[in-house]
């Protein structure tokens, strides 16, 4: 991923100084792709998920967690589950 100055550095080069997005490439050793699309969108694109994340095995799961997680809220906080698991001594 190219950080925001390289972005910003390309889109000056080629729209204030006005030199050809085939001497961008050439001068920072970009891929035509990579400048075409600097110079398409002002703002850097960020990463766009188009779904959301599959959760194969916590997926069936979900509802029962979320069911102690809700009974979690009543009980006393000494009974409350926690991110960490007490190991027998």
């Amino acid at each position: 991923m190219f950080g925001l100055e390289s972005y910003a550095a390309v889109r000056r080069f080629v729209f204030v100084e006005g030199h050809s997005r085939r001497e961008a490439v050439k001068v920072f050793g970009l891929s035509w792709d990579t400048v075409t699309k600097m110079c398409a969108f002002s703002p850097p694109p960020g990463y766009r998920r188009t779904k959301p994340p599959e959760k194969p095995k916590l997926g069936p799961l979900l509802p029962v967690i979320d069911a102690i997680l809700r009974e979690d809220r009543l009980s006393p906080t000494k009974q409350q589950h926690s991110a960490k698991r007490s190991l027998p001594c």
